[in-house]
């Protein structure tokens, strides 16, 4: 039975193919690390599970008893699970990264950005006030304390970059993880409890904040909204497409009409309205007013079911010919006699004005005759297959560039060694700048959710179970003791009083609704079980969506300031 032993112990030497069992011994502990802390972190507490963070923990149990492999392979394995998830994350949120700046989300974006600051300025009171607490692992329970881990990723990578592998530098990464689990289990109650105790000194009422946001929420608005009206103002009568768009000035789409013959036609610019016209409309909700006026009152009528020639379909765009194209310029009327109504994008309905630019993935929804149709369908493509199909090249063509990107030095003043963004901070830019503006190069920056999300779930597998087994020998005797007491206060003090003041300033002063508040904390701690909790707490999308609004940005923001503080302070 040496075999076994060999293969968990890593007696590689007393066999004859050593290099072969150190392979199997690692692999072997890399698989029992995840698959424990993967089933592990399923276990939930009060509601809440520390999810994918339990490998971490795995590792540093499994390291603490002596198991452990190479330093290289750990730091191989380390760098490639955190790429794997910085640029899985970075094709995620680019093609909403500019976007969140606009309207209600800049806001939401201030205040998150506040909150970040708020937690690197807490932690300097503490390394500069209490002195106890080395710089590196003052980052390391900073990064534990938000529970975001590619900022302990990056700052790890720019102290193993600028410091070089020595042993003061290893023991510097290894106190950064345990920094990072120590503060971490208390990061995410302080999180959830930072939630509750603003819901207490503001008095929310749950019933009145779900009324507040189905009247006020300006996100909803923006959805195309479908309405039918019947022309009946004089003054209408007898003019075409073309003048009821100057006449009426906002976007709209007039899908189908029903002329009082009963005859369905697909409007054209030059199309006449005629007295008791039924017109099919989509717009904005807060623009329902103007039709009502112009034209004349709504009806209800199921275009679904009417017969006639006429029928809506969904497209989907798959042909990397048409990714960047607008939709304008497809000449929907002119060359297939159709008319875009919506496209769907990731989910969210979006107005189909003609300078959308369309990309992979997208549905356009069309309505008109089934043959044009049809052929329409076999120019964009429509092929479910071919988006199932992974874009390989995409993706390590982005982590090439992404690796030069993050070599680059960048030179600042008061730095005594230039600014990389590293491992982690170049892979995430071009991420984002690809998946955003990609297609201007004719590339598929397309992603199933599910491969992105096997993709970065893989990644940050191996990234903890790196971390955690090489700080797991050092963990017990650092950790548990006066210092790592001490540690834990720290991060929950570096959690909670950030989120408490803009909690705070968010409800008094901005009068933002709670439920999007609870979005606003969860987002910009980067943290899926607090918005789990917001999610069950509000019984709608509203936290989902300030999450979503909040979160890319956060993200750059700690993956940037972590490597900040290490460069301009270690």
């Amino acid at each position: 039975m040496n075999w076994i032993e060999n293969l968990i112990l890593n007696n590689g030497d007393q066999v004859a193919n050593s290099l072969q069992a150190n392979i199997g011994h690692a692999i072997f502990l890399f698989a029992f690390v995840i698959a424990i802390g993967v089933a592990l972190g399923r276990i939930k507490i009060f509601g809440v599970s520390l999810g994918v963070t339990f490998v971490l923990f795995v590792g540093i149990v499994v390291g603490h008893f002596g198991l452990s492999t190479s330093h290289d392979v750990l730091s191989f394995t380390r760098e490639f699970g955190l790429i794997l998830f910085i640029f899985s994350i970075g094709m995620q949120v680019g093609p909403g990264f500019f976007s969140s700046f606009k309207k209600g989300g800049l806001m939401l974006n201030g205040l998150s950005t506040l909150i970040i600051v708020l937690n690197i300025v807490v932690a300097l009171l503490i390394y500069y006030f209490c002195g106890n607490v080395r710089i590196t692992d003052l980052v390391g329970i900073l990064s534990g304390a938000v529970t975001n881990t590619p900022g302990l990723g990056a700052a790890q990578q720019t102290l193993n970059e600028v410091g070089g592998v020595n042993p003061a530098t290893i023991n510097e990464i290894h106190g950064m993880s345990m920094g990072y689990a120590a503060a971490y289990p208390l990061g995410v109650v302080g999180i959830i409890l930072a939630m509750v105790i603003i819901k207490a000194i503001f008095r929310v009422k749950p019933d009145e904040e779900t009324k507040n946001l189905e009247k006020d929420n300006e996100d909803s608005q923006l959805k195309p909204y479908v309405v039918t009206y019947r022309v009946s103002n004089k003054f209408m009568f007898n003019i075409n497409i073309k003048k009821l768009h100057e006449i009426i000035d906002c976007n709209f789409v007039i899908s189908r009409v029903k002329k009082t013959n009963g005859d369905f036609i697909i409007p054209k610019n030059d199309t006449i309205l005629e007295e008791n016209d039924l017109l099919l409309i989509v717009m904005s909700v807060q623009d329902e007013e103007k039709f009502a006026f112009f034209i004349g009152p709504k009806e209800e009528m199921d275009w679904d079911t009417t017969s006639g020639p006429v029928v809506s379909r969904r497209i989907l765009v798959t042909n990397n010919e048409y990714s960047g194209r607008k939709i304008g310029s497809l000449r929907l009327r002119m060359g297939y006699k159709l008319n875009a109504t919506r496209v769907n994008r990731a989910g969210v309905d979006l107005l189909a004005k003609p300078n959308l630019d369309l990309q992979i993935g997208d549905r356009i929804t069309v309505v008109g005759n089934e043959d044009d149709i049809n052929r329409l369908a076999e120019k964009l493509g429509n092929s479910l297959k071919r988006l199932n199909q992974p874009n390989m090249f995409t993706m390590f063509i982005g982590i090439f560039l992404g690796i030069i990107v993050g070599s680059i030095p960048l030179s600042f003043p008061g730095m005594s060694v230039p600014m990389k963004l590293g491992l982690a901070g170049g892979p995430l830019v071009v991420a984002i700048l690809l998946s955003r503006y990609g297609y201007k190069v004719r590339l598929v920056t397309y992603t199933t959710s599910a491969a992105n999300l096997l993709m970065r779930e893989i990644g940050i597998c191996l990234f903890l179970a790196s971390v955690g087994i090489a700080a797991g020998g050092d963990f017990a005797k650092t950790v548990f003791n006066s210092t790592g007491a001490l540690w834990v206060l720290y991060g929950f003090l570096i959690t909670i009083i950030p989120l408490l003041v803009v909690g705070f300033i968010a409800r008094a002063k901005c009068k933002l609704n709670y439920y999007s508040i609870l979005g606003l904390i969860s987002g910009s701690t980067t943290d899926p079980p607090a918005l789990a909790y917001a999610n069950k707490t509000a019984n709608n999308d509203a936290p989902a969506v300030a999450y979503s609004t909040v979160y890319p940005l956060t993200m750059f923001l700690r993956v940037i300031t972590a490597q900040i503080l290490i460069l301009a302070l270690a």
